[in-house]
């Protein structure tokens, strides 16, 4: 077989997920528990770390965009079409889904490496249901339901959803090249410095470690994609690390193996796994997990399904949006983000009250409450 570009690219891909797997297995890295953190015992350490990979990535991302090594603008998600409803609707679905599931879409990974049979079960029913959204029955959805609520940003005279982009449009500047520094500069520097702060992720080397050395392996995939990867004879999209469209993929190319190519997405998803098996086994932490009963079993499935079909609809997930996405400064992947973590938070409080054995739409009621008014949740 003839080692092309795509080789390459997929190789180099794989290398980084393997250190992506095993880090986060060692640092527990989840935007789930990230959540279930901050949400139900007010601590911040995870999440400052999740947000911290973000404020890297950021930072990453720019510099290789603006001084002209990567075309970070040509990938997904800085497109024209502003996806409004799948931001919204497939972000909080698939906050829903990675709470009842156990974990977003690498956590997903991180535990099958680990022998994690639940999370194995999920990863089955997150790819079916991705590639499903993408190809099959639930992208009738997709294309009737959702994509009409799309805004065609070009029609409005802004040249794609950059955060600059998207600013000039609606007063009158022009995004120059001097405007995207300073934007990609304040937002790094929030998010660095938002993080920071958090005294918990301060006291936490695994926190810390997370959120730099993720961080910069979301830099180094825009690096290998959009530079590495570059032929014009054999080109590759340029994109970064995501876990949603490409575990469909992945499932796709081992059904279809002797006609399909591997790409830079289904190598990172293998890298994940292999990454996290090989830490569990020199750190002798490999088991295995079943289900506990007929509900555990039921929330696992639920929640892979949902994260199959709102991963797709938000154009990614916690690490597909909410980390490569936001590297962009694309507006989308914000709101994307945002609405995830809500998603999250909402089902965690929903699940929290109906321990008091409230009905389920009282639960809802008090768990919506409870989001809009944060500092309920501490009382």
């Amino acid at each position: 077989m003839e080692f092309t570009n795509i080789h390459l690219v997929s190789a180099l891909g794989f290398a980084l997920a393997l250190i992506f797997g095993a880090v986060a297995n060692r640092t527990n890295f989840c935007t789930m528990g990230a959540v279930s953190d901050w949400v139900n015992m007010g601590l911040k350490g995870r999440f400052g770390a999740w947000v911290l990979a973000m404020g890297i990535a950021v930072a990453g991302a720019q510099v290789l965009e603006l001084t002209g090594l990567v075309d970070v603008g040509s990938s997904i998600y800085r497109t024209t079409s502003f996806g409004l409803g799948g931001y919204i609707i497939g972000g909080l679905l698939f906050g829903i889904g990675m709470t009842l599931g156990g974990g977003c879409g690498q956590r997903t990974l991180v535990r099958v490496g680990t022998g994690n049979l639940k999370s194995l079960v999920v990863l089955l029913i997150l790819a079916i249901s991705a590639y499903m959204t993408l190809r099959g029955l639930l992208a009738v959805v997709r294309v009737n339901a959702i994509e009409p609520m799309t805004i065609d940003l070009a029609g409005q005279g802004i040249a794609d959803q950059g955060v600059a982009s998207v600013l000039g449009g609606w007063f009158g500047f022009e995004a120059t090249q001097a405007v995207r520094w300073i934007v990609g500069l304040v937002i790094a520097g929030v998010l660095i410095l938002w993080a920071l702060r958090q005294e918990a992720l301060r006291e936490s080397r695994d926190n810390l470690a997370a959120g730099i050395v993720i961080g910069l392996l979301i830099t180094a995939a825009w690096f290998v994609t959009g530079y590495i990867g570059v032929d014009d004879f054999d080109p590759v999209p340029v994109e970064a690390m995501s876990f949603i469209a490409p575990t469909g993929n992945s499932l796709s190319y081992l059904m279809t193996y002797t006609g399909a190519t591997i790409n830079f997405g289904i190598a990172i998803v293998a890298g994940i796994i292999v990454g996290s098996f090989l830490y569990g086994l020199f750190s002798r932490t490999l088991a295995i997990e079943t289900f506990s009963d007929r509900n555990d079993m039921i929330n696992h499935l639920t929640g892979g399904l949902l994260m199959g079909f709102g991963g797709v609809l938000a154009l990614g997930c916690t690490v597909g949006q909410s980390i490569s996405g936001i590297s962009t400064l694309a507006l989308g992947s914000f709101i994307a983000a945002f609405f995830i973590v809500v998603g999250s938070a909402l089902t965690m409080r929903v699940q929290y009250h109906r321990m008091d054995d409230m009905s389920f739409f009282k639960a809802l009621g008090v768990g919506l409450a409870d989001v809009a008014m944060p500092w309920r949740m501490q009382d």
